[in-house]
């Protein structure tokens, strides 16, 4: 994989059906640091979570500009938007 686009947007499903986006590199190690309660005081409250949409392959700049748009989004729009591969 390019070390330049190994950035990805994550989007998390909480228990109480709201909607968490982040950027990591590491999805695994993320996901279970969310759980344990350990990696965004949003998802703290609000355990346990799940992996809902991913969109991998991009750079940091772009990672941290589609989380910016996907926070934007309307919830049900936030899962389309990160399988949308021409989402801008």
């Amino acid at each position: 994989m390019n070390r330049d686009k190994d950035w990805l947007v994550y989007l998390l499903k909480c228990i109480d059906n709201s909607l968490y986006c982040g950027v990591t590199k590491d999805i695994e190690s993320r996901l279970f640091k969310h759980n344990k309660g350990l990696a965004s005081k949003y998802t703290r409250s609000r355990l346990p979570v799940e992996l809902s949409a991913v969109r991998k392959d991009l750079t940091k700049k772009g990672a941290y500009r589609l989380e910016y748009q996907i926070k934007k989004l309307p919830a049900d729009m936030k899962i389309e938007a990160l399988k949308n591969v021409n989402f801008k």
